[in-house]
């Protein structure tokens, strides 16, 4: 049923670079997301961008993205996802240009939107491709967690690279660096990697296409600017009850139409669920904390882009580490017990971070951030496995679709859920400082928007700049902890619901894909 040109079955070193290729893929779009997020505070200066501004710079890239995958996913199905990959590197490296050459926020924004067509395009690729080339479960885990790893890898360059182009170039050269390494890729794809599609479908869902990228995008972009209408507003009500309709009308055409783009009946299957769920839940704890800690470390603690980047080296290498030693923990323990208790290592990692203050120990913050990047890879890895091996490999496409869906839609929520929750602190305890108090009413809502915009209001006030920026740090810390918080919560919540849920142990699904084979895996 798959056709391949190299049987994934076959022991051979081609498949293991196959995964190396893979791996550059993902890399390079993680590296971008991470790149941007030690720019923040520099395009807040040199765009003059609002802390909304900013969200808006990191949730344009996860929305388009987010709306895309389902059907990005099914479309690599059908027409192959060597394919679909090479146009999604095409695609990515030609809008980092676009990208890099923008010369206001509102170009950036909409360069960034672009970007996610590409990614939209790699990501469920990527995942499909190993599922097919790795058939056997362990050796697939295995791979999966060389996959995983590579995203810890790109967390951990990004803020370095990016720190040291800051430093040395201007800020559009985040995006131009990503050219070469998709250049390289694309010639990777081209020459080793081996084309697979679903051969039992043939006809697109179009309507299925057009619901399901309506109905997240409605959702993503309610929860985008939920921050701005209220949660409990009119618009956000209705945007929510939208989303919902819509794609409560997609599941009921996916599940009467003959050749569906998602299959809906695979939700019945615990393992897909509960492992989605955790997804969600871990990355929204991570976007969200990623959005502050390296404002935190640029803007409170002082350090330069650069020194922000590597800074964060700890939590990046602690990913890719547990990333490669999950998969053997599950032989041992199972993955409720692994995926459970790398939630639970977030929860704590995310509660200890809550504490920081401006003069915390740096060495306090490694031993924080190791918590939360081994937490990220025993609850990542594992979960990934438990979605591909819940489906058979002609449904890798979807399946992987579905799996960064979940994946970008906890960060986009985390994102927007955090920082909401941060600019409602950060504003409400630096409207109660006497300095700020004092200033005039241009100048308070200038200090509200972002902390770089405070600093720059810092600028001009002469001998009481110092007493002031003291205001600002400190309302920034009220809401950096209490995001943490937040972030803490729903860690905890995950690993409860994937204590409750997620079954301890599965075995992967018969080659035929048959209705009965995504529904009775236990």
């Amino acid at each position: 049923m798959e056709r391949l040109t190299e049987s994934p079955a076959a022991p051979s070193s081609r498949r293991w670079w196959v995964l190396v290729i893979t791996c550059l893929a993902v890399f390079v779009t993680v590296l971008d997301g991470t790149i941007v997020n030690v720019a923040l505070p520099s395009l807040s200066d040199e765009l003059a961008a609002s802390t909304r501004d900013l969200q808006w710079v990191v949730d344009a890239y996860l929305l388009v993205f987010c709306a895309l995958l389902l059907g990005a996913g099914s479309l690599g199905d059908r027409i192959g996802r060597r394919k679909i990959l090479i146009i999604g590197l095409i695609v990515f490296a030609a809008t980092s240009a676009f990208a890099g050459a923008s010369g206001s926020v509102g170009s950036l924004i909409s360069a960034r939107a672009l970007m996610g067509i590409g990614a939209a395009m790699i990501f469920p690729a990527t995942l499909a491709i190993i599922t097919n080339v790795f058939p056997d479960p362990i050796e697939r885990g295995k791979a999966i967690g060389i996959w995983g790893a590579s995203s810890g890898m790109a967390v951990a360059a990004g803020p370095v690279l990016g720190g040291w182009l800051l430093e040395h170039f201007w800020w559009g050269s985040i995006f131009f660096v990503n050219l070469p390494i998709a250049v390289v890729t694309i010639i990777g794809t081209i020459l080793v990697v081996p084309d697979s599609r679903d051969e039992s479908t043939h006809r697109l869902d179009p309507l299925g296409l057009v619901l399901s990228t309506a109905g997240v995008f409605a959702l993503v972009y309610t929860i985008i600017e939920a921050s701005a209408w209220g949660w409990a507003s009119a618009r956000t009500i209705g945007g929510f009850a939208v989303s919902i309709a819509v794609l409560a009308i997609f599941a009921v055409w996916e599940l009467r139409t003959p050749e569906p783009m998602l299959p809906v009946r695979i939700f019945r299957n615990l393992r897909f669920t509960a492992a989605s769920v955790s997804i969600t839940a871990a990355f929204f704890a991570l976007f969200g904390f990623i959005f502050l800690v390296t404002q935190y470390f640029q803007l409170v603690r002082e350090y330069s882009p650069l020194g922000a980047g590597l800074r964060t080296l700890p939590v990046a290498t602690a990913i890719a580490i547990g990333s490669v030693i999950a998969p053997k923990a599950v032989e041992l323990r199972g993955t409720k017990f692994v995926v459970s208790l790398g939630l639970f290592l977030l929860a704590c990692g995310f509660a200890w971070i809550g504490t920081v203050r401006a003069d915390t120990p740096y060495l306090i913050i490694v031993c924080q951030m190791m918590f939360n990047g081994f937490g990220m890879g025993f609850t990542t890895a594992p979960a990934t496995e438990s979605i591909m091996g819940s489906l058979t490999p002609d449904k890798a496409g979807i399946g992987s679709a579905v799996n960064d869906t979940t994946r970008e839609l906890g960060g986009t929520l985390g994102v927007a859920v955090i920082g909401s929750v941060f600019t409602s602190v950060y504003v409400g305890a630096l409207r109660d400082r006497s300095v700020f108090q004092s200033l005039a009413p241009q100048a308070r809502r200038a200090a509200e928007e972002s902390v770089s915009a405070a600093a720059q209001v810092a600028s001009g006030m002469g001998d009481r700049a110092p007493a002031f920026l003291a205001e600002v740090k400190d309302s920034f810390l009220s809401g950096f902890s209490v995001g943490c918080w937040v972030s803490a919560g729903v860690a905890l919540a995950g690993s409860l619901f994937a204590m409750r849920y997620l079954p301890a142990r599965a075995h992967a699904p018969a080659t035929a894909p048959t209705p009965e084979s995504v529904l009775n895996l236990e």
